[in-house]
């Protein structure tokens, strides 16, 4: 559930104020820039598995660290995060909390014990840690889940940047906006085909770049052109408040306080079950560089994340002062404040060809993570479906075949919702947190540090979490593709049950019904026991060593189903 004052359906996806026409240079940047994409994804493309899905194990700190931001900084954090705290407020600071906590547990907790325990993917862990293939199953499942929902924000955000520096390409029987939708993702799959998690790694260090000069030059030359701020934007944006409007700067004025605790929440614990996060302690070479690389992400990170809210102030000033009130009625649209971070530097008057380095920013951000989230999904599909449950002796050729074909899937399922999406980008990514915050996140952090777990508390956990998540998502997203239903089936549900931050009351269920099942069964086999402790070890281990390696000599724990 969204604020009152972000609840619009999406009657229209033109943002108001945005000049949508065909722009040479930014166009010619954008242009330079996807093709530098394509190359380094031609000069990095996959071999084998191993580079398939992590990279041949051979990534550097700082170069995971800056692969991480750009794998994070998605479209929602370089435009939704601008837009959600436009048009609620404080409400939306809860996404820059939630985004960044998340961080320290994964330090803390994860990071180097996911690194020890090696393997390839999420539902790879999943699968062996609990012994199940059931388990495998439906973390893959989840997996690809995740991966379309939250790149369905990706390609919203591509499509209504692509407005600003392409305009309309006048496709027949589609509108500007669909139509960069498709043309975006065409490019984004075809590179990603070709590259897999090698190129794609390569090319996050090199979107990171382009993204964060892009955002930081923009928020200093907006502000500093306007008279807003001089040196440190980050905390002269302060001086604005007062004219921003009760709805921007007093703390409930949109949404109560537990809605803010539930979509915060959700945020921190779906941060430590993102697969396509995860993964990338699988691409480096040891523990200690799964650590250092989860410190430089979040440098990297609070970079972006630390102006968001000066940006957002003097974008939401400046749509004030040139084109209208942006609360009230009809107010700023979601489609307009997705677009903010571009619209305050055109509002601006800024150089076109500075907008477009704007706009080009936005477009490296959705595509990094459109890029991970990809991989993150095809590898659920080839290795851990494909390979481990239906043809276990598929060669390496067959396994990238298929991983590529899921490629082309996700981008076509995800290309289709795009085209009429349900809700605002930072919403729609939101819904992945929650997803992953329910049924993944329990499995990785009992898996990780209680040896007991076991088999079936897993699986009902899982289970259960899937569930929950599922409950509000059609209470209040079916109601927005069906045009006979107004508002949510449940009002009270959506209240206490937010889609947006459904994992306040999933996780706290999950763990306790894993935990009482695995009580109540078997418990897991000595070795499984052994390869957790391993996770924890202080010995360093080969760069491709795995803990079950170390305990088996190299052998496979059979699965018990």
């Amino acid at each position: 559930m969204l604020p009152e004052s972000g609840i619009v359906l999406q009657s229209e996806l033109l943002p108001r104020g945005l000049d949508v026409s065909f722009k040479v240079v930014p166009a010619i940047l954008v242009l330079a820039m996807l093709t530098v994409f394509l190359a380094i994804g031609y000069v990095f493309r996959v071999a084998d598995t191993e580079d398939m899905w992590v990279a041949g194990r051979s990534i550097g700190n700082i170069e995971n660290g800056m692969a991480i931001g750009a794998n994070w900084m998605s479209a929602a954090s370089y435009l939704g995060m601008a837009a959600l705290i436009a048009l609620s407020g404080f409400y939306g600071l809860a996404f820059v909390v939630g985004w960044t906590t998340g961080y320290f547990i994964l330090l803390i907790f994860m990071a180097a014990q996911m690194r020890r325990f090696g393997k390839y993917t999420a539902p790879d862990f999943v699968g062996d840690r609990f012994n199940s293939d059931a388990a495998r199953a439906i973390a893959a499942i989840t997996t690809f889940l995740i991966g379309f929902v939250y790149a369905i924000g990706q390609a919203r955000g591509m499509g209504l940047v692509g407005l600003y520096i392409f305009g309309n390409l006048g496709i027949p029987g589609l509108s500007g906006y669909q139509a960069m939708v498709m043309v975006m993702m065409a490019i984004t799959v075809g590179y990603l085909t070709l590259s897999g998690m090698l190129g794609a790694t390569k090319n996050m260090a090199v979107q990171y770049i382009i993204l964060i000069v892009a955002f930081l030059a923009g928020m200093y030359v907006v502000g500093f052109t306007q008279g807003y701020s001089t040196l440190l934007p980050q905390l002269e944006y302060g001086t604005l408040l007062s004219e921003l409007g009760n709805e921007f700067t007093e703390p409930f004025a949109t949404a109560g306080p537990y809605l803010w605790i539930a979509t915060c929440f959700s945020l921190v614990v779906g941060t430590c079950g993102l697969p396509h996060v995860l993964v990338r302690f699988y691409t480096v070479e040891n523990e200690r560089t799964a650590r250092w690389s989860t410190v430089w992400g979040l440098f990297f990170i609070c970079l972006l994340y630390l102006g968001a809210p000066a940006y957002t102030a003097f974008g939401t000033r400046l749509y004030d002062t040139n084109i209208g009130a942006t609360y009230g009625d009809p107010g700023m649209s979601e489609a307009t404040a997705d677009v903010l971070v571009v619209l305050a530097a055109q509002l601006a008057n800024l150089p076109q060809w500075f907008v477009g380095l704007v706009a080009a920013g936005g477009i490296a951000a959705a595509i990094a993570t459109t890029a991970g989230l990809f991989i993150a999904g095809s590898s659920a599909i080839s290795h851990d479906i494909y390979t481990n449950l239906i043809n276990p002796a598929a060669t390496q050729r067959q396994q990238v075949l298929v991983g590529r074909l899921s490629i082309v899937a996700l981008g076509v399922l995800t290309t289709l919702a795009a085209l009429d999406p349900a809700a605002p980008i930072a919403a729609l990514v939101s819904y992945a947190f929650s997803l992953a915050g329910a049924v993944l996140f329990p499995m990785f952090f009992l898996g990780l540090w209680w040896e007991n777990t076991n088999r079936e508390g897993a699986l009902a956990g899982m289970l259960t979490g899937l569930t929950i998540w599922t409950i509000p998502m059609i209470n209040e997203v079916l109601p927005t593709y069906v045009s006979s239903i107004e508002g949510t089936l449940s009002p009270a549900l959506a209240q206490w049950v937010p889609a947006i931050g459904s994992a306040l009351v999933a996780v706290p269920i999950v763990f306790a019904v894993t935990i009482v099942v695995s009580v109540a069964t078997d418990e897991p086999p000595v070795e499984t026991k052994r390869v957790v402790r391993q996770c924890h070890s202080p010995e360093p281990m080969g760069q491709q060593q795995t803990a079950e390696d170390v305990v088996t000599d190299g052998g496979e724990t059979p699965a018990d189903d």
